[in-house]
């Protein structure tokens, strides 16, 4: 597609009459004023949605509380009220246990656009008919004449007993229901986020519970400076090798971990602790599964999906979302609000983002930067606008909440404000980065490492923020490694006791395991992220029980036992993991402006910068040490070193002398006003802080 040519004076000012701030955006970044256009028609579709929903619902407040109305609820007098959309059925009705499954005696009332209601009556104590914990189905009549048997799409709660392959809908309303006790905590100003999986975190081999995660797990979470958790595989999947990627229930907590009070215990807990706490959401797609998911639900392959080849993903194997549909935008909206307001989760990790943005949804893209891959045919402006209407949702609600999209793409605007034309995302991965440290130690010898990683590091689009990490669940899966087992493979079986001489390839790994997670922390975002237990190092792969491994749990856990354990080297990436947390609460650079590089030395393999008043050495050099090191600064002072990664409880060699100071002077070097000598020891990174300077 050929480069837009420059909209013309009138279209330019029409487009930044109609968008509120988009003159801000184009000040940021003049090279996207072409595509004026295609803001202006954005942020129009935007807020013709929201009118839309004003008038016809009484404002997007009411639209989003489809939950209230939709399912199965309880009326004042005691009986029920339930209700469904089901546009492509000739019939509906609910069975279950309450009538002995006798599949047609509660038959559903068609109303307007699709609708069914139902009314059951109470008994005559004024009870409810169906009680807590039974079985139920909603059974589907098909054009056809078929007689399909369903699980509400707002199911609250839905199991699997036994050996059974699908998954029970269970109406859940518990005499006694769970009180939050804690409030919300603050936004916290930078993102030190730890991504969890309830399932996998115990030693074990099993299904863990969220009773363990909010025992065993949030104190250690607290311990090592993490102030956000991201939970993955939350939302109900039947499949559990999913990794929670191929939803069925979009309004059920997952039961394989205990019921829902218990994960409002585990949030509730988590704000206790000042953590704050995001749901990885998937609203990029949905599973086939039909008799206990959202396909086909009323017969028709058109439901809540687009029909034909444009409702399937071919590479996920599952179902997308047709956008333009009012009722999906009631049901995905009413999601969001459901996990903000129900369980009392602070934002949302937005999976899948490149795949709704675009209609070839990145298969076969390589996305090279060119400004016109972002806009036109390709963009799927209907997804766009749903975005922009959750992100609209979530803030307006909570405005502390936190979005985050999983774009692969690059999209500019997407984390920039709704009222520059943006599509009002907070933060975006940096999911470059992980690729490039990856790419190193698969491709390069150390002593060839390119010290241009540091353009990977700070890539990102000015005011756009983004989350920096060196790994996630993504590199930890079965056909990939972790850092760790990248960097020390085979030996990490053998030679992590400390009673064990310390070999070349330990030494090594737990030197870059160090200086990697650091770079990436202080130099790669505004927020920063770790997948459970890498932060010590954690062996081997992860691979969730299936066919293909006999249904092992073997893979699918956390051995945390292994950084507890004071003869095994695991420790050390533990505390410098946690000091290096504890470290940014105090100075807050990930909150800081973009760090100043003042040396990048290929030779040398030497990289220091400047952030939020502090300044950092990296030296990747393999076996080269520096004496009286000139690296350059911008303030004169007194320096002292608050970070080592060669300290002994780092597993470091201890060259450096800590009651050192470091005195700058006024000479000019690489670009800054003053310089330091310092020793640097090969494959090391230090922190230096001006205590001339306040905290």
């Amino acid at each position: 597609m050929a480069a837009p040519t420059q909209c013309s004076e009138a279209a330019l000012a029409a487009a930044l009459t109609d968008v509120p701030e988009l003159a801000r955006l184009f000040e940021v970044d003049p090279y996207l004023k072409p595509f004026a256009l295609d803001f202006q028609r954005r942020y129009k579709l935007f807020n013709q949605a929201l009118n839309d929903i004003g008038q016809n619902e009484g404002g997007i407040d009411k639209f989003s509380r489809g939950y209230e109305s939709f399912g199965i609820h309880k009326d004042a007098d005691g009986g029920l009220y339930c209700k469904e959309w089901a546009p492509g059925a000739e019939g509906v009705f609910l069975t279950g246990d309450f009538n002995d499954w006798n599949p047609f005696s509660y038959p559903y009332k068609k109303l307007d656009y699709g609708k069914w209601e139902l009314y059951i009556p109470p008994k005559q104590n004024k009870s409810q008919l169906i009680s807590h914990g039974s079985k139920l189905k909603v059974v589907i009549r098909s054009k056809s004449g078929e007689i399909l048997y369903r699980i509400s799409p707002w199911a609250k709660y839905v199991a699997r007993e036994g050996d059974n392959v699908n998954y029970d809908w269970i109406h859940w309303e518990p005499e006694h229901t769970y009180k939050f006790k804690h409030s919300r905590p603050k936004k916290p100003r930078g993102l030190r986020i730890y991504e969890s999986h309830v399932g996998i975190s115990s030693h074990e081999g099993k299904v863990a519970s969220y009773k363990h995660f909010t025992c065993n797990i949030l104190p250690r979470i607290k311990d090592l400076g993490y102030n956000c958790i991201q939970l993955m595989a939350i939302m109900e999947h039947v499949y559990y090798a999913c990794f929670g990627y191929q939803i069925t229930s979009f309004f059920a907590a997952s039961s394989r971990y205990g019921v829902p009070e218990d994960l409002k215990e585990l949030v509730d807990t988590a704000h206790s602790m000042g953590i704050t706490v995001l749901l990885d959401v998937v609203h990029s797609h949905a599973s086939k599964n039909s008799e206990d998911g959202l396909n086909m639900f009323d017969g028709t392959d058109s439901c809540y999906f687009h029909s034909g080849p444009r409702g399937n993903h071919d590479l996920w194997d599952s179902r997308l979302f047709a956008y333009c549909s009012w009722e999906v935008l009631r049901f995905l909206l009413s999601n969001i609000r459901w996990w903000l307001e129900e369980y009392g989760f602070d934002g949302f990790r937005f999976d899948g983002v490149t795949s709704m943005l675009y209609h070839h949804h990145g298969i076969g893209q390589g996305f090279s930067g060119g400004y016109h891959e972002y806009f036109g045919l390709q963009v799927d402006e209907d997804a766009l606008v749903y975005l922009m209407l959750a992100n609209h949702l979530a803030h307006t609600l909570y405005p502390d909440s936190i979005t985050i999209a999983e774009d692969v793409s690059g999209m500019p605007a997407l984390c920039s404000p709704i009222s520059q034309g943006g599509c009002g995302f907070d933060y975006r991965l940096a999911m470059a980065i992980p690729d490039k440290w990856i790419q190193l130690l698969k491709e390069y010898k150390d002593e060839d490492w390119d010290m241009g990683i540091v353009y990977t590091l700070t890539n990102r689009r000015y005011l756009e923020k983004c989350i920096a990490y060196a790994e996630s669940h993504d590199q930890a899966l079965v056909g990939d490694k972790s850092l760790a087992f990248w960097l020390m493979d085979a030996e990490m079986y053998t030679n992590m006791s400390v009673l064990a001489p310390l070999t070349p390839v330990i030494d090594r790994g737990i030197q870059l395991h160090k200086m990697i997670r650091l770079i990436t922390h202080a130099l790669g975002g505004e927020g920063y992220l770790n997948f459970m237990g890498n932060e010590f190092g954690h062996p081997e792969w992860l691979d969730f029980p299936r066919k293909g491994n006999n249904e092992s749990y073997h893979y699918a856990r956390r051995q945390f036992h292994l950084t507890d354990d004071d003869l095994l080297r695991y420790k050390f990436l533990n505390n410098f993991d946690r000091d290096m947390n504890k470290l940014e609460e105090r100075f807050n650079w990930l909150s800081a402006p973009q760090a100043y590089v003042s040396e990048k030395h290929e030779a040398n393999k030497i990289i220091t910068f400047e952030r939020a008043d502090l300044l950092f050495i990296f030296n990747f050099h393999p076996t080269t040490s520096y004496t009286d090191y000139r690296v350059g600064t911008k303030s004169p002072g007194k320096f002292k070193i608050v970070l080592d990664s060669d300290s002994a409880e780092y597993g470091g060699h201890q060259r450096l002398d800590h009651k050192t100071d470091f005195f700058s002077e006024p000479f000019e070097h690489n670009g800054r006003s003053c310089s330091l000598l310092v020793y640097i020891p090969s494959r090391v990174a230090l922190i230096l802080h001006n205590v001339d300077l306040p905290n």
